[in-house]
């Protein structure tokens, strides 16, 4: 059985074994990596001319959601030193992007904040933005990073699946 894995990491082998000992069926498990095969895009690759020139973190956003955009709005306001750029989950470069993170291309579920070397979602990504912004929310973001991951993503769920209800939606990206 195989499991393919985004970009460079290439397709994870997963193998079970059984034998039988004394009448009783035991199974390891045990896996290795190996070499993308060659139909698979490598994100990674494809989209690494967005930080040749520009190193800066990217923040992919629902271009249409009300809550969204106004978070970005929210998030540049507290960025004066402009370190994160912006890029719609909809547009095309978003779409590579969330390849890259391992995503579906139309996966607009979560906010996604993609550096050169790694992906973060969900409440990661918000805690991540939180680090780089101005005072007072890097602070926050550290006292936040004790709450357990799976408590911060049931609330990031709970406010990301309702965000339509709730905010409402725009026809076109705002930013």
């Amino acid at each position: 059985m195989a499991l393919q894995l985004p970009g460079c990491f290439g397709r994870f082998n997963l193998k079970v074994h059984s034998r039988p000992a004394n009448g009783i069926r035991r199974f390891n498990t045990f896996a290795s990596l190996s070499q993308p095969r060659g139909d698979v895009m490598n994100w990674i690759e494809a989209t690494s001319s967005f930080f040749e020139k520009d190193t800066r973190p990217i923040m992919l956003f629902d271009g249409v959601c009300n809550l969204c955009n106004g978070g970005v709005k929210f998030v540049r306001d507290n960025d004066r030193n402009r370190r994160i750029r912006y890029e719609a989950l909809q547009s095309e470069a978003g779409k590579m992007l969330l390849q890259r993170s391992g995503r579906a291309p139309d996966d607009i579920s979560s906010v996604v904040l993609v550096e050169k070397e790694r992906s973060y979602i969900k409440s990661e990504a918000v805690l991540k933005i939180m680090e780089h912004i101005d005072l007072p929310f890097p602070q926050l973001a550290f006292f936040l990073h004790f709450v357990p991951l799976f408590v911060r993503d049931f609330f990031y769920d709970n406010v990301a699946n309702n965000r339509y209800t709730i905010f409402g939606r725009t026809e076109s990206c705002e930013i």
